[in-house]
């Protein structure tokens, strides 16, 4: 299930230019990209605002949910992506981890792009599922090679692409994060890590806290 919600932040331009005066920083591996943190106290804000919602969309789970989010910016260009960040990806194995996107650019990159693994039929991955999924994709590659150094927005030749949110100017996108997705990401255009100019966003994880 997806959920979105338009016209996020009464004043996202003032959320820009907070974004501005963060200290972005490469933080995982995975995120071809750089990051800070959002301020915690804002967190709680939105956590609060947000928490009817998120019980509407995917829950109750009789617990609070908890939150963190960054400010992102995807920086690497194409050619320097790792392998596997040239396929679609999930959050996660755990169906309770929600992940939320916010757009915060007007850039000619999209939003995000939702797959189906064509071998095994896969849109979603549990723990269970993961090892025939790891096999499959280890088995896409033995027969075809790498996948080309490139964002994987349509995901040929292995993944097909279900769904994409286009990514409007503060809109935000809510999913499940063991759905395979991927940013939409224009191949050919430059990747700016100015968080004014560049593919900014805020991405968030929600869980429940533990019982």
């Amino acid at each position: 299930m997806l959920a979105s919600i338009n016209g996020f932040l009464e004043t996202p331009e003032q959320v820009i230019l907070q974004a501005c005066l963060q200290n972005f920083a490469k933080i995982t591996p995975q995120y071809p990209g750089v990051r800070a943190p959002l301020d915690p106290a804002i967190c709680r804000v939105w956590l609060t605002k947000l928490t009817p919602l998120l019980d509407q969309w995917f829950g109750p789970y009789g617990r609070p949910w908890e939150m963190q989010a960054w400010y992102s910016l995807v920086t690497t260009p194409p050619a320097e992506l790792a392998p596997i960040q040239c396929l679609p990806h999930v959050d996660g194995t755990d169906p309770t981890q929600i992940a939320m996107m916010l757009y915060l650019h007007r850039t000619g990159h999209g939003g995000t792009a939702f797959f189906r693994h064509r071998a095994t039929g896969l849109e979603s991955l549990t723990a269970n599922d993961y090892p025939r999924y790891a096999a499959a994709v280890r088995a896409d590659v033995a027969r075809t090679g790498l996948p080309p150094a490139a964002y994987p927005t349509h995901g040929a030749p292995h993944f097909e692409r279900v769904h994409a949110v286009p990514g409007a100017f503060n809109s935000a996108v809510f999913y499940r994060g063991n759905i395979l997705h991927s940013g939409v990401i224009d191949n050919a255009a430059p990747l700016s890590a100015d968080p004014a100019e560049g593919r900014l966003t805020i991405n968030a994880f929600f869980r429940p806290a533990a019982g």
